[in-house]
């Protein structure tokens, strides 16, 4: 049973002109948007200020993570003018700062690699004033797979650790908790700027996201993002509990104690909300 949200979750959409302008490119390019699959709660203000999070390798995952709601099953075949699509879509919503994350596609040989690749190429081509921020998967810990878009240098690169050790084989169906500390560790060698977002509300305590926290710092995680979990059907991972907003000042706090540059953390926080400003502040 989907529990009732608390005041400080709820959320609208106040349609104006940037939403319905942003709302069409996003249509007319047949572009796919984590904003969307993913119900974000921001998407209302993020689409009214002309933001998107564009979501590359189309719309079905196919992996099948308990608290996600994008589509999982057999994907189509990539689209090879998705890259252009997303870099000219860029530049008509005059983006200062465009963030890139896929679905994953496990069915390919190299992952879906060479696709990210050529992506950030055209958006840097397309958009040589644009800064780029990348939320890549896991690669399933494939070093070389890895580089090779870290090899394309975007301004800040991400994996999401989405939980605490004990509940990660809960609810992520195939992405390991220290494959992707792995995977965080690489990005910040790389001398990237690197980023990870966890969810919280799933039953985990507050020392374990410290220690989470901890895992990080050491893996070498610049910039952290918390965010509450929400229920996207019946038939998802369910709520454990709303977190308060007084909670997630404290991980704020905590988190730069601890060494973070950057820790965003409140109940409607998600990977990229204000990411232009996170890259400002930086």
């Amino acid at each position: 049973m989907l529990q009732r949200k608390p005041e400080w979750l709820k959320t609208s959409i106040a349609a104006n002109e940037r939403y319905a302008e942003t709302k069409r490119i996003v249509d007319s390019h047949r572009l796919h948007t984590i904003c969307s699959s993913g119900r974000c709660p921001n998407l209302g203000e993020c689409w009214g200020r002309g933001t998107a999070t564009f979501l590359i390798g189309g719309n079905i995952c196919t992996r099948s993570c308990k608290f996600c709601n994008t589509q999982t099953g057999k994907p189509a075949p990539l689209d090879p003018d998705e890259p252009a699509h997303v870099a000219e879509s860029i530049a008509l919503m005059k983006l200062s700062h465009a963030v890139i994350t896929s679905v994953d596609r496990d069915d390919l040989l190299d992952l879906g690699a060479a696709h990210w690749v050529q992506t950030v190429k055209a958006i840097r081509e397309r958009n040589p004033h644009t800064t780029i921020e990348v939320l890549v998967p896991d690669f399933r810990g494939n070093e070389e797979l890895l580089a090779q878009v870290i090899e394309t240098h975007p301004d800040i690169m991400g994996h999401n650790m989405e939980t605490v050790r004990r509940i990660s084989p809960l609810v992520r169906s195939s992405a390991r908790y220290d494959t992707s500390l792995k995977v965080i560790g690489q990005i910040a060698r790389s001398g990237i700027t690197s980023k990870s977002g966890i969810m919280v509300g799933l039953g985990e305590t507050s020392q374990e996201v410290e220690e989470l926290m901890d895992d990080l710092r050491q893996a070498g995680c610049d910039i952290l993002t918390i965010g509450q979990y929400l229920q996207p059907t019946r038939n998802h991972y369910p709520v454990t509990e709303y977190i308060t907003p007084e909670q997630f000042a404290r991980y704020k706090e905590t988190g730069l104690k601890k060494g973070f540059k950057q820790v965003e953390s409140g109940p409607l926080i998600r990977s990229s909300y204000h990411a232009e400003q996170a890259l400002r502040h930086l």
